[in-house]
Parts: C-alpha cells; structure tokens; sequence
C-alpha cells in the first residue's frame, strides 16, 4: 500500500505541474452573448437519476426515499431533490423528464430536455449489469434525436449536458478483488472512456458540457463507518485526486479542440470537501454538526436505509430532520447536502452559460 501511494503521489506531483502550464480561462469570451441554456441532457449514476431505475431494481423507489421530495419514493437516491435538480433550478428550467417515462409526458415537458442517467451504472459495466452504462444512455440519446420528434438541432445548440461519474467503476474494480497496483491504470481506463464519451456527446450537437469531478469517496459514511464517522480515508481520496487531475487534463485537451470551449468541470471534490469542513456559517452553506454521519442508516450492517423484513418492520433508522445531515445514506447526500454543495459551486457554474 505505500509503494501504492507514493505511486500515486508521483504522478499527482507531475500531473499538477503539468496543468499549471496548460490550464486557462476558456470561459469569458468578450464578444460572446451568454446566455442560460434553455434545455439540459443528463447522463450517468444515481447522483443524476431521477427516475429511470426500475421500481423493483432500486431502494430510491421505497421508503424513506423521497420524504422531502416529493413526500414520497420518485426514484432520486435521495430524501428529495438531487444534483440534476439543482442543477435545473439554477438554469431556471424545470427538472428533465427520465428517459423511461417519455412516453407518458407532455410535448412541453419533453422540451426541458431528457434524463438518461440510471442508478449504480458507469462508464464500464458494473455490478449492476443489467442497467444501461454510459454509452448505452448515450445510444438512447442518439436514437430520440433520430427520431426527429422531439428535438432539433438548433435546440440543441441552446442545450447543457451533465455527466456524472459517482465511482461505481471502482466500486465494481473492488468488488473483483483486483489487485490494488492495478488500480491507477484502470482509473486511467476510465477517464479515457469518459473522454471518449464526452466527445460523442458534443459530435451529437450539444454544445456546452458539464462534467462532475469525482467527489471525496474517503468521505463517504461507506468509507467512515469504521471511524464512527468522524474521519475521511485518505487512501481513497488520494485515488480520487488522481481520478481528477486526468479528467482535467482530458478535459483541457479537449477545450484546445473545440475553441471556444465547450467543457466545463463541476468541482464536486473541491465543493463536497468545503460543505464538509465549513465551521462558521457561509452564505447558503449549512454547517452540518457531525457531516460523515448519514441520516438514514441500517440497523445492522447487514442492513440498508429502506430494508423491511418479512412482517415490514424497519430495518433502518432516520434522523429526526434530513436538513441537519449532509449524507441522506452511505452513498447519498440528503436534499440539504446538495443544495449547500451548488451553492459553492456558484461560481463554477457560470461556466455553463453559452
């Protein structure tokens, strides 16, 4: 594990030197009218999902799912809303209609755009083999624009995609018992893919991008339970960081093809972090009292948020207010959690605009 690190720390050192010299403002264009994009196209994992996962295949459609919002299970992995509502929020549009219930929705819901994003999935496949990967919800995107019924393509030139990437990959990778000097190359894998995925979405038509870093995965109550959750696992977050610093290379790289750019990066690592260690009260920051602690956790850890048994007895227990936690389960943040967390990511998020 020390011969891991310091590994990992070589290439963090090389990889930062490297950016300083590359990384620029793509952003501010003097003669660029900036306006909000009208639609947004989702693409990713449960921190996106709003309802495309299956009702048999998801705890996000049980109790206590959806307390908050909307009162009751709607398929976010969630007491209430989640990144893609936040993030729709701040576009002033409404929330993007699931994939999945597309046909159930009205023409004028459809033009706030699409949400392709389901639960437990990756860039690869992952330990929920069934559910669609990334390249497979962008196959679903390709065949409604072919469609030519619902969008156009000067709609989408007036359009954001997000793309979320939550770590399902690497919780797949641990779950194979990989070795560990293995895991640099494989976080190599897949950025490359993310990349490649990236430029698909744009080759399609869309023309601004918003990519999520990876958040502190060390940080998540999965990883803190063993510390009662009071501390963060540094050996995961320094796989984490070095997850980041490739995608912002690509992610420059990438920029430097498609002037003016067109990529932007949501600074999830940099946003959790913050909301996580806020000690004095910030401007539409919560200070959360104990922030690694989830509100909603099993009974035993053999159990989950949401477990029943066979009479329907509770399996978990739930805090008396999501609001005074960050984390909703051990992988989620509540309504609260991310609500604090787009709110620093307010500036970052001016980026979006065209």
């Amino acid at each position: 594990m020390e011969s891991l690190k310091l590994f990992i720390s070589l290439f963090l050192v090389s990889f930062s030197s490297w950016l300083i010299g590359v990384e620029s403002d793509h952003f501010h264009h003097n003669n660029m009218k900036r306006m909000r994009p009208n639609r947004l196209f989702v693409f990713g994992d449960s921190y996106a999902d709003t309802g495309n996962i299956r009702k048999s295949l998801a705890d996000s459609w049980k109790m206590p799912y959806g307390v908050s919002f909307p009162g009751k299970p709607s398929g976010r992995f969630s007491d209430g809303r989640i990144a893609t509502d936040f993030l729709a929020r701040y576009l002033g549009i409404k929330s993007p209609i699931p994939y999945t219930w597309k046909n159930y929705a009205g023409k004028e819901r459809l033009l706030y755009g699409m949400n392709y994003a389901y639960g437990g999935t990756g860039v690869f496949k992952t330990f929920n083999n069934p559910l669609p990967n990334m390249t497979t919800q962008i196959d679903y995107f390709q065949k409604v624009l072919a469609s030519g019924n619902i969008y156009t393509p000067s709609d989408l030139h007036t359009s954001l995609a997000l793309v979320s990437n939550a770590g399902n990959d690497y919780g797949t990778f641990i779950l194979q018992k990989r070795l560990m000097t293995e895991f640099p190359g494989f976080i190599k894998q897949v950025v490359d893919q993310t990349e490649v995925n990236l430029r698909r979405i744009h080759k399609l038509g869309v023309k601004k991008i918003a990519i999520a870093s990876l958040q502190p995965l060390g940080c998540l109550p999965s990883k803190t339970t063993s510390s009662s959750f009071k501390h963060c696992n540094a050996s995961d977050n320094a796989l984490v960081k070095l997850h980041n610093i490739l995608l912002r290379r690509a992610v420059a790289k990438l920029n430097n093809e498609t002037k003016p750019s067109t990529f932007v990066i949501l600074d999830l690592y940099k946003a959790f972090l913050t909301v996580l260690k806020n000690k004095r009260a910030k401007t539409g920051v919560t200070r959360f009292v104990n922030p690694l602690k989830p509100c909603c956790v099993g009974i035993t850890s053999n159990d989950s948020c949401s477990n029943v048994d066979k009479k329907g007895e509770k399996k978990y227990t739930i805090c008396k207010d999501p609001k005074t936690s960050f984390f909703w389960d051990v992988f989620h943040p509540t309504e609260e959690g991310w609500r604090s967390v787009y709110s620093v990511l307010r500036e970052n998020l001016k980026a979006v605009l065209i």
